[in-house]
């Protein structure tokens, strides 16, 4: 592994942890004689945009186009991303070159003064810049008050820690990774509170015409967690969903069969649609457009339209 072999990554502790520990796999695979890549911290519109919810800026695109620029240029040599801040379309001429085993895809729940969800006070402040963990707050406990919360985890628990909020949702993957876990006050299982598409996933881009790069990654990708994300991104694409649309969905992988649930909501929560499909592992991609087929045909033509 070439010393020159730069790693663009955001600048929070999370998405350094995770350049860090793409970098370690590399040099677990090919050997840490050949010598350690470097990594290049880049700032994207996503974080300098901290006063504002992110769908008035154009969603999710806003953590990776600075990014997706400098490899385009070649400043750098891979890139490595939460899979659940990638669009569903790459830029031309990247391509997703890994996805490494995916980690514990539960939303944790931090509260100094309830135990659960289901046991904040009526009236409770519930701090979140997701619109899909919003939405699903307000569907199953629509007394509360959901209030926008950005920053990184470290901000996210400072803020919670200062009063700003009663609880808030964080990724238990991010949690673990950080060596936060014990911040979390309890875990909500996905029947409770279905994850974002591709959450706890790490994503590893390239360009398409690096063939020396790729050949470097392919060790990384783990089969399993590729065929359950592309499953996800399949459903969020059919459904043309961003940082403006409130949409779930998990895929499980076992004995060469998928298991699909989706759900998409109003950002008050109040109306819902939500699918399942199962089927062959290798109709991963099928399955996923499918169900959001369904459940556009569902929810019908103007309940998408209405949350653009």
């Amino acid at each position: 592994m070439p010393a020159s072999l730069p790693i663009g990554t955001r600048g929070s502790p999370l998405a350094l942890w995770q350049a860090e520990h793409v970098r370690d796999r590399l040099s677990a695979h090919h050997g840490p004689d050949r010598g350690a890549a470097m990594l290049k911290v880049i700032s994207t519109s996503g974080d300098r945009i901290q006063d504002k919810p992110l769908a008035e800026f154009g969603g999710k695109g806003l953590f990776t186009k600075e990014i997706d620029e400098a490899l385009l240029r070649g400043d750098i040599a891979l890139a490595v991303h939460s899979m659940k801040d990638l669009p569903t379309q790459l830029p031309e001429g990247l391509c997703l070159a890994a996805v490494l085993p995916r980690a514990d895809v539960r939303d944790a729940f931090l509260s100094p003064v309830a135990p659960s969800l289901a046991a904040l006070p009526e009236g409770a402040v519930v701090g979140t810049s997701s619109l899909r963990r919003g939405a699903q707050v307000r569907r199953l406990r629509p007394d509360l008050k959901v209030v926008d919360f950005r920053g990184n985890v470290q901000t996210r628990l400072r803020k919670l820690a200062g009063g700003v909020a009663d609880a808030t949702l964080l990724a238990k993957a991010g949690l673990d990774r950080l060596g936060l876990a014990d911040a979390a006050t309890s875990v909500l299982s996905v029947e409770e509170m279905l994850p974002a598409v591709a959450q706890g996933a790490i994503g590893v881009v390239a360009r398409e015409d690096d063939a020396e790069t790729l050949a470097l990654l392919e060790p990384l990708n783990d089969a399993a967690t590729s065929v359950a994300v592309t499953c996800e991104r399949a459903f969020l694409a059919e459904l043309d969903g961003s940082c403006r649309t409130p949409i779930a969905g998990l895929a499980e992988v076992g004995a060469g069969t998928i298991r699909f649930r989706g759900l998409i909501l109003s950002p008050g929560g109040a109306e819902w649609h939500d699918v399942e499909m199962t089927g062959p592992m290798d109709e991963a991609e099928a399955i996923g457009r499918q169900a959001g087929e369904a459940i556009r045909g569902r929810a019908g033509p103007s309940f998408l339209e209405n949350l653009m």
